[in-house]
């Protein structure tokens, strides 16, 4: 069951990635479109990115996100213990943050302006936004498929176990209700998705203190 669970955790973190990718390459699309001279065309194409980034991309990359966090908080591989998912961890923390700060308002503000009759372009900046997004999730599959790099100098000797079922399973079910919970009020929150990851984290930081207790005392 333990086995299940963790291939369903990994396949769902791969096609979730998968569809943020697309739907970061389909908004660079329609801005692109949204960048010509006829305003009609350029508000619907910017309406249509305003829909696509608030109920498709952003759950999908919530998925994709807390299932990579819980998977390595319930994994040996953990946050800090080798390079190359340090740097999936930090890539996704400042996407997240440039995405929900800068992006996300940026591409409302457009489309209004672009409703409103305003004749100018998509701004260069959200164009460019979504290219540096595509480019991220591209780097991070790779760094997924090569694990490149040795182990951070912060890597603890001992080895960490494996989480039980249950991480797996809400690594699984949190975000799939999560996109559920989004699509009644209208807007992406992964309220389970972040339950489950402090729960994990807790219960996680609950079982290496008292190993590391032992050692101490043996040693």
């Amino acid at each position: 069951m333990l086995k299940s669970w963790r291939h369903a955790a990994v396949w769902l973190h791969i096609i979730t990635s998968v569809g943020w990718m697309a739907e970061a390459l389909t908004l660079f699309t329609l801005m692109l479109i949204g960048s010509g001279g006829d305003p009609g065309r350029r508000a619907s194409a910017m309406s249509m990115a305003h829909a696509i980034d608030l109920h498709l991309l952003a759950p999908l990359a919530n998925a994709s996100a807390f299932t990579g966090f819980l998977l390595a908080a319930a994994t040996p591989w953990g946050f800090f213990r080798h390079w190359w998912v340090f740097g999936k961890f930090t890539i996704t923390v400042v996407q997240f943050n440039v995405a929900i700060i800068v992006l996300s308002p940026a591409l409302a503000d457009a489309e209004q302006a672009a409703l409103a009759g305003d004749p100018s372009p998509a701004p260069w900046g959200l164009i460019a936004g979504t290219v540096l997004m595509v480019s991220a999730i591209a780097f991070q599959a790779w760094l997924s498929v090569a694990k490149p790099w040795k182990r951070t100098p912060w890597a603890g000797a001992a080895k960490p176990q494996t989480g039980p079922v249950w991480v797996f399973v809400a690594a699984v079910c949190a975000p799939l209700a999560d996109a559920a919970i989004g699509l009644v009020l209208g807007f992406p929150m992964p309220l389970l998705s972040v339950i489950a990851l402090v729960t994990r984290l807790v219960s996680r930081r609950r079982s290496v203190l008292p190993a590391r207790a032992r050692a101490t005392t043996a040693a």
